[in-house]
């Protein structure tokens, strides 16, 4: 009996060993994705966008240094040990994708040039980048990936999204915010907004600027930015050419939380918000105009 077991047990071991994924099929589809995804972040190749010229900017090897370290991070796929002692197990989804960018944030450099800006963005001691660049004469520079994080809106808030970062593309605009910005910058940056508006499905009240994001700390784009014509083609909304008058019971503080603003500090807030819809007085005071600006611009959310 003895012996036939001695034959038994290594039979048993081979069976075993050979026995079938039952996910098998959903870890090579897994797999795919991955790579097909890896492709996407790692795409360098300038896109076309009307009335704009390619400008093509080599990126040092700490960018794709970064890239590599994503690259390992998402194929890792073995066994984690919680802080009770239990091991995670791995088994495949199929069903997933990259992030998916929701807002955009428009910016103004305040710096000197665009070879400034490019030089603080590839520095690596500066902590701070963007997804695009857009020059004064109207060439667009594309820093990083749509898919991936840039570091462009620092602390900041959008009604209850507190992680600008990780759900919006940021647009810095080559301009030190104290002049005009030119034709060719904006017609730019619509041919731009126009491209990403449709790839990503992104709504029209999602694109704003950093002040607004960020009332208490930035004041970009300036008060010379033309939210109205960007409006007028789409892009972000605009209060009424006939403001209406706001009800006696309207809430001004609330409607601005409504809007997307952080009241906490509400003088910023109101400041920001002006600085937006209302740039020729671009102050705290919230008297009936302001009231009813808000009040048109809340109406549109």
């Amino acid at each position: 009996m003895k012996k036939h077991l001695s034959y038994l047990i290594p039979a048993i071991i081979i069976i075993t060993s050979c026995s079938t994924n039952p996910y098998k099929k959903s870890e090579k589809e897994y797999d795919t994705k991955l790579k097909s995804f890896k492709e996407q972040i790692s795409n360098k190749e300038p896109e076309p966008l009307p009335i704009v010229k390619k400008t093509i900017i080599n990126i040092d090897s700490v960018y794709t240094k970064q890239l590599y370290t994503f690259k390992d991070s998402i194929f890792k796929v073995g066994s984690t040990q919680l802080d009770n002692g239990i091991h995670t197990e791995w088994i495949s989804t199929v069903n997933f994708n990259l992030r998916k960018p929701n807002f955009i944030i428009i910016h103004h450099t305040a710096q000197d040039s665009i070879q400034q800006t490019i030089k603080t963005f590839t520095k690596v001691s500066a902590q701070v980048s963007s997804h695009y660049v857009i020059a004064d004469d109207g060439h667009v520079v594309q820093m990083l990936n749509d898919y991936l994080r840039a570091w462009h809106a620092g602390t900041s808030s959008w009604g209850k999204n507190t992680d600008i970062n990780s759900s919006s593309i940021g647009i810095e605009l080559d301009n030190n915010g104290s002049e005009p910005f030119s034709e060719a910058q904006i017609t730019s940056l619509m041919a731009l907004l126009s491209k990403l508006k449709k790839d990503y499905n992104i709504p029209v009240q999602n694109i704003i600027g950093h002040s607004d994001i960020a009332p208490s700390r930035k004041k970009d784009p300036s008060a010379l930015f033309p939210w109205k014509t960007l409006a007028e083609n789409g892009f972000g909304i605009w209060k009424d050419d006939t403001i209406p008058l706001a009800p006696f019971d309207f809430n001004p503080e609330l409607a601005l939380q409504i809007i997307g603003y952080n009241t906490k500090n509400l003088s910023a807030a109101i400041t920001a918000f002006k600085l937006h819809y209302m740039p020729e007085e671009t102050n705290a005071i919230l008297d009936q105009n302001t009231i009813n600006t808000i009040y048109s611009i809340y109406l549109k959310q």
